[in-house]
């Protein structure tokens, strides 16, 4: 079949159907040498990528796919986005590395005045870092010294990373069990669930303890399978942190910087945090985060110390803050907040066409370009984790990357760039439905 007959679904199919030989000997080669508990190998995932450009990955034997995943979020501009591309190179030939807490980098310093200028509210003074569970670290740091308290509630689904500091928010066990002797014991987890609920009295109990200093929310939970936060929680837990002196953190490392068609999901839900943090796409695909706090926020840091009491090597690192000027640049140039919430309703719209006579298709949701498609079993109704890996490993070998999400891996995610396009919102979402199509509800994964 030719390039131009083929449909959407089949465009751009791996000629291996997934890994293909080259993929699969250095699948080999890595087993021997990483970390086992890194990289999940199975006969029909992953592929080993080589090289990639906007929307599309190639992997080492020649095969393109359609990114649906802008690597976990990270390239809202797409993969090697020439603005960002020129920047880094224009930096690196310049200032690769500078001493962040000694002797700063004059972009460094532009980068946060930039996200003082774009923070909503009284936000306005940043810590860098370079992934997201440094941005919640840091985070935590300043409510123990704006409150003198150690206590910190998160919500069950929730993701924030799984470094130490950041590891006891998780909302599912089984992150946090197999170090629970090493962890903080002062985290609490609440119900994710709005005013409305009698289950929000937990909430409200937790914070009246006085001994919570922080509260860390999702706006939208992103691993945690695509699960906006229930009507009216934001404005409550708002008002819940003043009166009890707690400061409200808003972990948009996920949807932040345009994803949901706002730059900033809380600006949704007209909430203003104490703390924002920001990841994943600020760096325009190098490890850049930063958590921006209001000036009454981060001031708890201003103690008489001889020494930074929080910093890193790489803090505020040149290259980094260079590709993160660009990134910003373009989507203000490029108007991609307004296009994800355009491409957004479209994939929505589609989506929920698509599927709707799949009886294992429970929910269709998500806001701008970051949605959920949430299967459960039919016989049971519990999560059908299998079904869903089935289906990405499927996709994959139809040349459209996606990953599960949920609790259980029960629901497809897509997260891809802003910059996607109408025909490819149809490729991924036909390629969606065959595939749903292929692994029928019942079927084991590979089947």
């Amino acid at each position: 079949m030719s390039t131009a007959k083929r449909s959407h679904a089949d465009r751009a199919r791996p000629l291996a159907g997934g890994p293909g030989p080259r993929s699969r000997a250095l699948l080999e080669r890595l087993a021997r040498v990483e970390n086992p508990g890194v990289t999940a190998i199975r006969p029909r995932f992953p592929v080993v990528w080589e090289r990639a450009s906007g929307t599309r990955v190639w992997d080492v034997d020649g095969a393109e796919y359609l990114d649906l995943t802008a690597g976990f979020g990270v390239l809202a501009l797409g993969h090697a986005h020439p603005a960002v591309v020129e920047a880094v190179t224009r930096q690196a030939a310049r200032l690769p590395h500078a001493l962040g807490d000694v002797h700063p980098s004059r972009i460094k310093v532009e980068l946060l005045e930039r996200l003082a200028a774009l923070c909503p509210g009284d936000l306005g003074v940043a810590h860098l870092g370079l992934n997201g569970s440094d941005a919640v670290e840091t985070a935590l740091k300043t409510a123990v010294l704006a409150t003198g308290r150690p206590g910190v509630m998160a919500f069950d689904g929730a993701y924030h990373g799984l470094s130490y500091g950041a590891l006891p928010l998780a909302g599912r066990s089984y992150f946090r069990e197999p170090f629970a002797a090493q962890i903080s014991p002062h985290v609490r987890h609440a119900p994710f669930v709005g005013p409305a609920s009698a289950d929000f009295r937990v909430i409200e109990s937790n914070l009246a303890s006085g001994t919570i200093g922080a509260v860390v929310i999702e706006p939208i939970q992103g691993r945690g399978g695509v699960r906006p936060a229930p009507a009216g929680l934001l404005a409550a837990l708002g008002e819940l942190c003043r009166r009890h002196g707690a400061l409200l953190i808003a972990d948009e490392i996920m949807t932040g910087l345009g994803r949901t068609g706002r730059w900033f999901a809380i600006e949704e839900e007209g909430v203003a945090p104490d703390l924002l943090l920001v990841g994943k796409a600020l760096g325009g695909g190098l490890p850049l985060s930063a958590a921006v706090g209001t000036k009454a926020a981060m001031a708890a840091w201003s103690v008489n110390s001889q020494e930074a009491l929080h910093t890193a090597t790489f803090l505020g690192h040149p290259l980094a803050a260079a590709a993160a000027l660009a990134t910003l640049d373009t989507i203000e140039r490029e108007g991609l907040v307004e296009r994800a919430a355009r491409m957004g309703r479209t994939l929505l719209d589609a989506a929920g066409t698509a599927l709707a006579s799949d009886p294992g298709v429970v929910a269709v949701r998500g806001r701008g370009l970051l949605v959920g498609v949430e299967l459960r079993d039919l016989a049971s109704g519990a999560p059908d984790s299998r079904r869903a890996w089935g289906v990405v490993e499927e996709m994959l070998a139809r040349g459209v990357l996606v990953l599960p999400a949920g609790d259980s891996g029960e629901v497809i995610e897509f997260s891809p760039p802003l910059t996607i396009d109408e025909a490819e919102i149809e490729q991924g979402v036909a390629t969606l439905a065959a595939a749903l199509a292929h692994v029928p509800p019942g079927a084991t994964a590979g089947s």
